[in-house]
């Protein structure tokens, strides 16, 4: 078996994972990055549609493009990288990390280091998570294979065309389908709003005329060698069928019924999992439950937009740089959700400097009031003109701030609780 060692090892290629290995090389760390694709990139290889690097390069990005900006950045610097290399296994010893890694070419290849960065993305959800009814013809695939196979692979999946799921993915290959020839017959939302940001609602479904069955679900799938149809039916209020339903001939099935973060070889490390993401719980500096394991980008949770990812990779870089470095991160404060809030990360307020973090809405609004208070304090509060779950909302928190509203007001320690309050209409 061939031995490495590293300051630090990233698992994963995509946009998370070189921006943090290119922050901790950027200042003197030895970084390796272990992608299981053979070549690094990530999701954003297949993406490529535009619409990414608008804050990140203040310019608009395919996603191949943006990967490519990730990749030459980090060619300027010294990180050693394994494609085509898949991590089986973590394990600790006498103070240092151990992972293996095992590829084709190379066999199995052990590493050690003194810390580790979680970036492996995520998957999607698929036909078993959501236990539609009928029987198992071909036709159906998820958004993301379906894009890969037609913007990677050339090949077209089918000719009439249902998505299930509004999610960003599913939203875009909306409109990627009907650019190949093939007509989208609708997309299937089961909740009242949609799953995806705006953005992708007006440019893929509106701008071709796509309908979108908002508070609906497809209630049988029909179909022996290939799908056939698909039952579709509104969603009465105690979430059984309303009086309605219809049929849609296809040919084809999308799925876009959400993401989960990959987080099996977190799982088997022993790392504690957040129970709303789906990611591993982090401290202040991105730390999970295991000392020395960091985690960021999608593989934490779900984001909107790479260029968010990015940005928190190179936060998660940072604190790696300060743990290898022996730097206290000090006291911290346990955040929690309030009102309308689904999660927040991270899941602590560090006392010692400026904090970002990021949360999703559970509700959709106009005119919500962001409110963050520690204890009887309000420390922080912003009005936002628009909310809704698929998009992220993140704010800044200098923690000096927060802690001398605390004393002033007498009160001990606390946590930290994050609300979202949507004023009600007249007449409610």
């Amino acid at each position: 078996m061939k031995h490495a060692e590293f300051d630090a090892v990233v698992i994963g290629g995509g946009a998370s994972g070189l921006s943090a290995a290119a922050e901790m090389s950027r200042r003197g760390a030895s970084v390796a990055v272990v992608e299981r694709e053979e070549s690094l990139g990530g999701i954003l290889n297949q993406c490529i549609h535009n619409g990414f690097g608008l804050h990140q390069y203040n310019e608009e990005l395919t996603g191949p493009e943006y990967a490519e900006r990730c990749v030459t950045a980090l060619d300027k610097l010294s990180v050693t990288v394994f494609t085509g290399m898949t991590v089986t296994q973590m394990e600790q010893e006498e103070g240092t990390h151990l992972l293996y890694g095992f590829s084709r070419e190379s066999g199995m290849l052990r590493f050690r280091c003194r810390a580790i960065v979680l970036a492996m993305g995520c998957r999607e959800r698929n036909r078993g998570n959501i236990g539609t009814p009928g029987t198992r013809p071909s036709g159906i695939f998820t958004a993301g294979l379906a894009q890969r196979l037609v913007n990677i692979d050339g090949m077209v999946p089918g000719r009439e065309c249902v998505i299930v799921g509004s999610g960003d993915i599913g939203l875009i290959m909306a409109r990627r389908m009907t650019w190949i020839g093939a007509r989208v017959l609708g997309v299937i939302e089961i909740q009242p709003y949609p799953a995806g940001i705006t953005r992708n609602i007006v440019q893929c479904l509106r701008d071709f005329d796509i309908p979108l069955y908002l508070s609906h679900s497809v209630t049988r799938i029909y179909g022996k060698n290939r799908i056939s149809g698909v039952d579709v039916a509104p969603v009465g209020k105690a979430g059984g069928e309303a009086s309605g339903a219809f049929h849609i001939p296809c040919d084809t099935l999308l799925l876009s019924v959400g993401l989960v973060p990959e987080n099996e070889i977190s799982r088997k490390a022993g790392v504690r999992l957040h129970p709303e993401t789906g990611g591993p719980v982090v401290d202040a500096r991105y730390m999970t439950s295991v000392p020395g394991i960091f985690a960021c980008g999608n593989v934490l949770h779900v984001h909107d937009l790479v260029d968010y990812a990015s940005e928190e990779a190179r936060r998660c870089g940072e604190s790696v740089l300060d743990f290898l470095s022996g730097v206290s991160i000090g006291e911290q404060i346990r955040v929690r959700t309030g009102r309308n809030v689904k999660y927040v990360v991270p899941g602590r307020l560090s006392v010692t400097g400026k904090n970002r973090f990021y949360l999703r809405s559970m509700v959709t609004g106009t005119g919500a009031l962001l409110s963050v208070r520690l204890g009887g304090s309000e420390v922080l509060s912003r009005k936002l003109p628009y909310v809704q779950p698929s998009e992220m909302i993140s704010f800044d928190l200098a923690a000096e701030e927060a802690i001398s509203s605390r004393l002033a007001s007498g009160e001990e320690e606390t946590d930290l609780e994050v609300s979202l309050e949507i004023p009600k209409k007249e007449g409610t």
